[in-house]
Protein backbone atom coordinates (compact mmCIF):
# COMPACT_ATOMS: atom_id res chain seq x y z
CA UNK A 1 0.00 0.00 0.00
CA UNK A 2 1.23 3.61 -1.07
CA UNK A 3 2.89 5.84 1.46
CA UNK A 4 1.20 9.43 1.59
CA UNK A 5 4.20 11.95 2.61
CA UNK A 6 3.92 14.99 2.92
CA UNK A 7 5.32 18.03 1.45
CA UNK A 8 6.63 21.45 3.24
CA UNK A 9 3.89 24.20 2.01
CA UNK A 10 5.29 27.93 1.63
CA UNK A 11 3.13 31.16 1.53
CA UNK A 12 3.69 34.45 -0.64
CA UNK A 13 1.25 36.61 0.94
CA UNK A 14 -2.61 37.52 0.59
CA UNK A 15 -4.96 40.26 -0.71
CA UNK A 16 -7.27 39.55 2.22
CA UNK A 17 -9.86 42.41 0.73
CA UNK A 18 -11.70 45.19 2.96
CA UNK A 19 -13.51 44.36 6.28
CA UNK A 20 -16.37 45.37 7.33
CA UNK A 21 -16.77 47.81 10.04
CA UNK A 22 -17.81 46.12 13.28
CA UNK A 23 -15.31 43.37 12.51
CA UNK A 24 -12.32 46.50 12.28
CA UNK A 25 -13.73 48.42 15.26
CA UNK A 26 -13.27 45.09 17.24
CA UNK A 27 -9.73 44.36 15.95
CA UNK A 28 -8.58 47.81 16.97
CA UNK A 29 -10.37 47.80 20.30
CA UNK A 30 -8.71 44.50 21.37
CA UNK A 31 -5.25 46.04 19.91
CA UNK A 32 -5.78 49.48 21.66
CA UNK A 33 -2.23 50.67 23.24
CA UNK A 34 -0.31 49.76 19.82
CA UNK A 35 -0.18 51.18 16.14
CA UNK A 36 -3.30 49.34 15.18
CA UNK A 37 -5.22 51.45 11.99
CA UNK A 38 -6.63 49.15 8.65
CA UNK A 39 -3.10 47.92 7.39
CA UNK A 40 -1.90 46.44 10.49
CA UNK A 41 -5.50 44.88 10.50
CA UNK A 42 -5.03 43.55 6.71
CA UNK A 43 -1.58 42.01 7.82
CA UNK A 44 -2.82 40.49 11.09
CA UNK A 45 -5.68 39.06 8.43
CA UNK A 46 -3.34 37.90 6.23
CA UNK A 47 -1.35 35.97 8.53
CA UNK A 48 -4.35 34.24 10.44
CA UNK A 49 -5.67 31.64 8.40
CA UNK A 50 -1.80 30.62 6.72
CA UNK A 51 -1.05 29.78 11.36
CA UNK A 52 -4.28 28.40 11.61
CA UNK A 53 -3.84 25.76 8.38
CA UNK A 54 -0.30 24.96 9.41
CA UNK A 55 1.42 26.64 6.80
CA UNK A 56 5.04 25.42 7.28
CA UNK A 57 6.86 29.07 5.86
CA UNK A 58 4.01 31.57 6.21
CA UNK A 59 3.86 35.15 4.77
CA UNK A 60 1.99 37.72 5.63
CA UNK A 61 1.28 40.97 3.63
CA UNK A 62 0.61 41.60 0.41
CA UNK A 63 -0.07 43.86 -2.92
CA UNK A 64 -2.44 46.53 -0.49
CA UNK A 65 0.45 47.02 1.42
CA UNK A 66 1.12 49.70 -1.19
CA UNK A 67 0.43 52.33 0.78
CA UNK A 68 2.00 51.89 3.67
CA UNK A 69 5.41 51.29 1.32
CA UNK A 70 4.52 54.82 0.13
CA UNK A 71 3.88 56.49 3.46
CA UNK A 72 7.76 56.17 4.32
CA UNK A 73 9.11 56.95 1.17
CA UNK A 74 9.87 61.13 0.70
CA UNK A 75 10.35 63.04 -2.01
CA UNK A 76 7.27 61.92 -3.41
CA UNK A 77 4.02 64.06 -5.04
CA UNK A 78 2.03 61.02 -3.47
CA UNK A 79 -1.44 62.37 -5.42
CA UNK A 80 0.12 62.35 -8.77
CA UNK A 81 2.49 59.37 -7.97
CA UNK A 82 5.61 61.53 -8.80
CA UNK A 83 8.99 61.52 -7.65
CA UNK A 84 9.66 65.71 -7.30
CA UNK A 85 12.53 65.06 -4.85
CA UNK A 86 15.09 62.76 -3.43
CA UNK A 87 13.74 59.55 -2.44
CA UNK A 88 14.72 58.57 1.00
CA UNK A 89 12.86 57.33 4.20
CA UNK A 90 11.56 58.25 7.26
CA UNK A 91 8.97 56.92 9.56
CA UNK A 92 8.49 53.51 11.60
CA UNK A 93 5.40 52.01 10.40
CA UNK A 94 6.68 48.91 8.43
CA UNK A 95 9.36 48.46 11.45
CA UNK A 96 5.96 48.57 13.52
CA UNK A 97 3.95 46.01 11.57
CA UNK A 98 7.16 43.76 11.46
CA UNK A 99 7.34 43.33 15.74
CA UNK A 100 3.49 42.52 15.33
CA UNK A 101 4.21 39.90 13.25
CA UNK A 102 7.06 38.83 14.55
CA UNK A 103 5.38 38.44 17.78
CA UNK A 104 2.66 35.96 15.90
CA UNK A 105 5.10 33.89 14.28
CA UNK A 106 8.64 33.88 15.22
CA UNK A 107 10.59 34.85 11.86
CA UNK A 108 8.27 35.10 9.62
CA UNK A 109 8.55 36.60 6.44
CA UNK A 110 6.28 39.87 5.07
CA UNK A 111 5.32 39.89 1.30
CA UNK A 112 5.40 43.86 -0.61
CA UNK A 113 4.86 45.04 -3.59
CA UNK A 114 8.21 44.98 -5.32
CA UNK A 115 9.46 48.56 -6.98
CA UNK A 116 7.97 48.87 -10.09
CA UNK A 117 4.59 47.82 -8.57
CA UNK A 118 4.20 51.12 -7.03
CA UNK A 119 3.51 52.82 -9.54
CA UNK A 120 5.58 55.98 -9.34
CA UNK A 121 6.87 58.14 -12.48
CA UNK A 122 10.25 60.22 -12.19
CA UNK A 123 9.87 63.83 -12.29
CA UNK A 124 13.58 64.85 -10.35
CA UNK A 125 16.16 62.05 -11.15
CA UNK A 126 15.49 62.24 -15.05
CA UNK A 127 18.18 59.29 -15.35
CA UNK A 128 16.58 56.02 -15.09
CA UNK A 129 19.89 54.01 -13.63
CA UNK A 130 19.77 56.78 -10.68
CA UNK A 131 16.22 56.26 -10.17
CA UNK A 132 15.94 52.78 -9.83
CA UNK A 133 18.75 52.65 -7.58
CA UNK A 134 17.32 55.62 -5.13
CA UNK A 135 14.55 53.47 -4.89
CA UNK A 136 16.10 50.19 -4.51
CA UNK A 137 18.64 52.04 -1.61
CA UNK A 138 15.30 53.10 0.18
CA UNK A 139 13.96 49.27 0.15
CA UNK A 140 17.01 48.00 1.15
CA UNK A 141 16.43 50.50 4.55
CA UNK A 142 12.78 49.62 4.36
CA UNK A 143 13.74 45.78 4.68
CA UNK A 144 16.53 46.21 7.20
CA UNK A 145 14.59 47.68 9.43
CA UNK A 146 11.67 45.19 9.22
CA UNK A 147 14.28 42.20 10.00
CA UNK A 148 15.79 44.76 12.39
CA UNK A 149 12.17 44.21 14.05
CA UNK A 150 11.86 40.30 13.99
CA UNK A 151 10.93 38.79 10.85
CA UNK A 152 12.79 36.94 8.56
CA UNK A 153 13.04 37.78 5.21
CA UNK A 154 10.82 39.66 2.19
CA UNK A 155 8.48 38.28 -0.52
CA UNK A 156 8.43 41.20 -3.37
CA UNK A 157 5.41 40.53 -5.27
CA UNK A 158 5.73 41.61 -9.19
CA UNK A 159 4.04 42.19 -12.53
CA UNK A 160 6.89 41.16 -14.04
CA UNK A 161 10.80 40.47 -13.52
CA UNK A 162 12.77 42.88 -13.98
CA UNK A 163 16.12 42.18 -14.62
CA UNK A 164 17.41 45.59 -12.79
CA UNK A 165 15.49 45.38 -9.75
CA UNK A 166 16.14 42.12 -8.98
CA UNK A 167 20.06 42.32 -9.59
CA UNK A 168 19.66 45.43 -7.05
CA UNK A 169 17.61 43.86 -4.45
CA UNK A 170 18.60 40.21 -5.04
CA UNK A 171 19.87 38.57 -1.42
CA UNK A 172 19.27 34.96 0.59
CA UNK A 173 16.33 36.49 2.15
CA UNK A 174 14.44 38.61 -0.84
CA UNK A 175 12.15 35.99 -2.70
CA UNK A 176 10.72 37.47 -5.49
CA UNK A 177 7.27 36.31 -6.82
CA UNK A 178 5.96 36.70 -10.17
CA UNK A 179 2.51 35.32 -10.17
CA UNK A 180 1.86 34.82 -13.47
CA UNK A 181 5.27 34.20 -14.44
CA UNK A 182 5.88 34.03 -18.35
CA UNK A 183 8.94 31.86 -19.76
CA UNK A 184 10.89 34.56 -19.91
CA UNK A 185 10.02 35.87 -16.42
CA UNK A 186 11.62 32.65 -15.14
CA UNK A 187 13.82 32.97 -16.99
CA UNK A 188 15.36 36.09 -15.59
CA UNK A 189 13.97 34.95 -12.02
CA UNK A 190 16.78 31.70 -12.28
CA UNK A 191 19.76 33.97 -13.48
CA UNK A 192 19.78 35.25 -9.32
CA UNK A 193 17.56 32.68 -7.92
CA UNK A 194 18.34 29.27 -6.96
CA UNK A 195 14.58 28.49 -5.87
CA UNK A 196 11.40 29.47 -8.02
CA UNK A 197 8.07 29.29 -7.91
CA UNK A 198 6.08 28.56 -10.87
CA UNK A 199 2.28 27.69 -11.47
CA UNK A 200 1.63 23.93 -12.64
CA UNK A 201 0.93 25.01 -16.41
CA UNK A 202 4.53 26.72 -16.73
CA UNK A 203 6.61 23.46 -15.25
CA UNK A 204 7.69 22.68 -18.31
CA UNK A 205 9.59 25.80 -19.03
CA UNK A 206 11.32 25.75 -15.65
CA UNK A 207 12.44 22.23 -16.22
CA UNK A 208 14.16 23.45 -20.16
CA UNK A 209 15.62 26.64 -18.26
CA UNK A 210 16.65 23.73 -15.61
CA UNK A 211 19.72 22.89 -18.46
CA UNK A 212 20.87 26.23 -18.46
CA UNK A 213 20.09 27.48 -14.66
CA UNK A 214 20.92 26.37 -11.26
CA UNK A 215 17.59 24.92 -9.92
CA UNK A 216 18.12 24.12 -5.69
CA UNK A 217 14.54 23.98 -5.49
CA UNK A 218 10.76 24.01 -6.75
CA UNK A 219 7.83 25.57 -5.64
CA UNK A 220 4.54 24.49 -7.18
CA UNK A 221 1.95 27.39 -6.58
CA UNK A 222 -1.72 26.01 -5.94
CA UNK A 223 -1.10 22.04 -7.80
CA UNK A 224 -2.63 19.60 -8.54
CA UNK A 225 -1.97 15.43 -8.18
CA UNK A 226 -0.68 15.60 -11.87
CA UNK A 227 1.46 18.74 -11.41
CA UNK A 228 3.02 17.47 -7.81
CA UNK A 229 3.82 13.93 -10.08
CA UNK A 230 5.92 15.83 -12.62
CA UNK A 231 7.64 17.83 -10.18
CA UNK A 232 9.07 14.89 -8.61
CA UNK A 233 9.56 12.77 -11.82
CA UNK A 234 12.76 15.88 -12.36
CA UNK A 235 13.48 16.39 -8.62
CA UNK A 236 13.74 15.10 -5.35
CA UNK A 237 11.10 15.18 -2.65
CA UNK A 238 13.35 17.81 -0.74
CA UNK A 239 13.19 19.77 -3.25
CA UNK A 240 9.59 20.14 -3.98
CA UNK A 241 7.34 22.72 -2.19
CA UNK A 242 3.76 23.74 -2.35
CA UNK A 243 3.19 26.89 -2.70
CA UNK A 244 0.22 29.75 -2.51
CA UNK A 245 -0.81 33.41 -2.57
CA UNK A 246 -4.13 33.75 -1.68
CA UNK A 247 -6.41 36.53 -3.71
CA UNK A 248 -9.82 34.40 -2.08
CA UNK A 249 -10.90 37.32 0.16
CA UNK A 250 -13.91 35.26 0.93
CA UNK A 251 -12.61 32.42 2.54
CA UNK A 252 -9.11 32.23 2.87
CA UNK A 253 -9.26 29.47 5.80
CA UNK A 254 -10.26 27.42 2.71
CA UNK A 255 -7.65 28.24 0.65
CA UNK A 256 -4.72 27.80 3.08
CA UNK A 257 -6.49 24.25 4.49
CA UNK A 258 -6.85 23.23 0.85
CA UNK A 259 -3.54 23.97 0.14
CA UNK A 260 -2.25 21.78 2.79
CA UNK A 261 -4.20 19.24 2.16
CA UNK A 262 -2.94 19.32 -1.76
CA UNK A 263 0.56 19.12 -0.28
CA UNK A 264 1.37 15.20 -0.18
CA UNK A 265 2.62 12.99 -2.78
CA UNK A 266 2.40 9.04 -2.35
CA UNK A 267 5.66 6.58 -1.98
Amino acid sequence: MAKIVPLPTRAFGAEPGQPDVPALAGWIADHRGTAADLLAYLLDRSLAPQLEAGITDPCAGGLFCRDRVLGQLTGLNKKQDTATGEIDTEGTALAEDAAMLAAQKKNVWCALPAPHTLGITDAYYDDEGEWGEALADAYRRIMRDMRDAGIGGHVLVCKQADEEEIAALARPNVFFFVPGATKVDLGTLMECQRVVAVTPARLSDVFDLANEYELHRLIVTDPDNDAIRQALSHLDPDQVTVGGYCTDAEDPDAYWAALVKSAVYHK
